[in-house]
C-alpha cells in the first residue's frame, strides 16, 4: 500500500456499509441525490477524495492507486472488512484500482461513466482542463465543464438551473485549490487497468450515457468486455451525468443491483 492520507467523509443511513467515491473536482456530498435512496438500505460513506473537500490536498500528481489506498485505509480505520463500492467517473477509476489492489475489501462494484485507460482524446480533455481551471473565472470554467458533462437535451431543458449553479459556485466555502484539481486530473490521465480487469471477480454493474462526449461509451463497453460476468446498462439520450439526468431510473437500477448482494 502506498502512503495513504486520512480522508474526510460523512455518513448517512444505517446498516451494512456502502462506499461511494465521487469524480473529478467533486466532494462526497455530491452523492446526495443517490445517497438519499441508498440510505434506506445501507450506511453510506460519502468520501472526499484526496485533493478536494476537507481531505488533504498534497502537492504533485496523484494516481488512482494512491487514491484507492486512501479508501482502503479509511475502511480499515472504520472496521469495514468488505463492502460494495460505487464510483462515478474518476471515482469509478479509483474503484477499479481498489478492487484490484484490495480485492478482499470489495464485495460488489458499480462503475459509472468511467474507463480503464484514457484514449488520446480523453487525455487532451483533461490536460486542457488544467489551464482553463487555472486561468478562467470560476463561473466560466463551470460553464465549460457543464457543456462537457451534460447532454444537449438536459441543457436545453435546464438552462436556468445550470446558470444558477455556475454562479452559486462563487460562494462555496471550500473551493478546490489548483494543486488538488491538477493532481486529480493526473490521476485520471494516468489510470490504466487494461490487462488486469479479468482479475476483478466480484459482481459488477457498469452504467453509461450514450451521448457522453467526455468519457465516451466505448470506455464502458471495454470494461464490460473485460470484466467477467459484468453487466452494462446504457442510458439513452443521456451524457456523462446520466446518473442525474435519469436520476430515478439510475437510482432504481443501482439500488436493485446493490441489494442483490445482501
Amino acid at each position: 500500500m502506498s502512503e495513504a492520507v486520512e480522508l474526510n467523509f460523512t455518513t448517512i443511513g444505517e446498516g451494512d456499509p456502502l462506499i461511494l467515491i465521487m469524480g473529478l473536482g467533486a466532494d462526497g456530498p455530491v452523492w446526495e441525490e443517490h445517497a438519499n435512496e441508498y440510505q434506506k438500505h445501507f450506511k453510506c460513506y460519502l468520501i472526499d477524495n484526496r485533493g478536494v473537500g476537507l481531505s488533504p490536498k498534497p502537492q504533485g500528481s496523484y494516481t488512482t492507486d494512491q487514491m484507492a489506498d486512501d479508501v482502503a485505509a479509511l475502511m480499515e480505520k472504520e472496521g469495514i472488512s468488505s463492502a460494495p463500492v460505487a464510483g462515478i467517473s474518476m471515482g469509478g477509476a479509483i474503484a477499479q484500482s481498489l478492487a484490484l489492489r484490495h480485492p478482499e475489501k470489495v464485495s460488489r462494484l458499480v462503475l459509472i461513466a468511467t474507463w480503464a485507460k484514457c484514449s488520446p482524446y480523453m487525455k487532451l480533455v483533461f490536460e486542457h482542463f488544467k489551464p482553463m481551471r487555472a486561468h478562467s473565472k470560476l463561473e466560466d470554467f463551470m460553464m465549460l465543464l457543464q457543456l462537457w458533462i451534460w447532454g444537449p437535451k438536459y441543457v436545453a431543458e435546464n438552462e436556468d438551473a445550470l446558470q444558477e449553479a455556475r454562479y452559486d459556485m462563487k460562494g462555496v466555502e471550500l473551493p478546490q485549490p489548483r494543486q488538488g484539481f491538477e493532481g486529480q486530473c493526473d490521476a485520471c490521465t494516468n489510470h490504466d487497468t487494461t490487462g488486469r480487469l479479468d482479475q476483478i471477480k466480484v459482481p459488477t454493474l457498469i452504467t453509461a450515457g450514450d451521448k457522453d462526449i467526455f468519457t465516451p461509451i466505448e470506455g464502458a463497453e471495454y470494461l464490460k468486455e473485460h470484466i467477467d460476468g459484468s453487466k452494462l446498462v446504457v442510458f439513452e439520450d443521456c451524457a456523462h451525468t446520466h446518473h442525474w439526468e435519469a436520476l430515478e431510473r439510475f437510482n432504481k437500477v443501482t439500488t436493485e443491483f446493490l441489494l442483490e448482494g445482501k
